[in-house]
């Protein structure tokens, strides 16, 4: 395993509802090393989803520190921030988030766009990506014209086209079969050991905890247990 990417110390998050504050979580300290393929579970309300937005820069706690990459999250500003989530971190959610009046070449190429990369550099990468995750021969399908395992492999090659050094996925496999779970997982597999990119999974699913080589479970906010399945330790 790499060196130390993220970094958080005493992470609290409290979210008003009305005069009422909801502790989603509770001083968490966690770090992750590079090349991990990790899976964060728990029940509902356990706070996973709000621990991987911390970490995508979607949120900011309301106490403790969140660090990427050495770049402390709280010190950078809103510019600077979205400059991290497009460059360092790829987003996959469980539902897909692709632009439906874009084709799947297009929504791949989104970010590579916005980065300023010439046209022949972009092509070349999104086409390699879009073989790389089977779909190869459907750039010029729009999402609706895509089965579900489709989508999501369009939102995966998306979430590498910038090499991140970070995949936060979010239910990946959740509206997907149980055939198409495990092409996915298979794909983000070989995509981590090829890319060696961090890959960190907010996941109910049975299917992504076991191929996890790290499992944390988290209870009411705060982490409950952390297990290397793998050998790890």
């Amino acid at each position: 395993m790499g060196e130390t990417i993220i970094d958080l110390q005493n992470v609290t998050r409290v979210y008003q509802q009305g005069d009422v504050g909801v502790q989603a979580l509770r001083g968490v300290s966690l770090q992750f090393e590079s090349g991990e393929f990790c899976a964060l579970c728990g029940p509902s309300g356990s706070g996973k989803t709000t621990l991987l937005n911390l970490i995508g820069a979607l949120d900011i706690p309301t106490s403790g520190r969140v660090t990427l990459e050495g770049h402390d999250l709280s010190q950078l500003n809103r510019r600077q921030l979205s400059h991290l989530r497009r460059d360092r971190i790829g987003f996959v959610f469980q539902a897909y988030n692709l632009i439906p009046v874009l084709t799947a070449y297009e929504n791949a190429e989104l970010v590579l766009s916005v980065q300023g990369v010439g046209d022949t550099e972009r092509r070349e990468k999104v086409m390699s990506l879009l073989q790389a995750v089977g779909l190869d021969g459907k750039e010029d399908r729009f999402p609706r014209e895509l089965s579900g395992g489709e989508q999501q492999r369009v939102a995966i090659a998306r979430a590498l086209a910038s090499d991140p050094a970070v995949i936060l996925a979010d239910e990946p496999t959740a509206n997907v079969d149980s055939d198409t779970a495990k092409l996915l997982l298979d794909l983000m597999q070989a995509l981590n050991e090829q890319h060696a990119a961090t890959f960190i999974f907010s996941t109910h699913d049975e299917r992504v905890i076991e191929r996890a080589k790290r499992i944390i479970r988290m209870v009411d906010g705060q982490i409950d247990n952390i297990s290397f399945p793998g050998g790890g330790s």
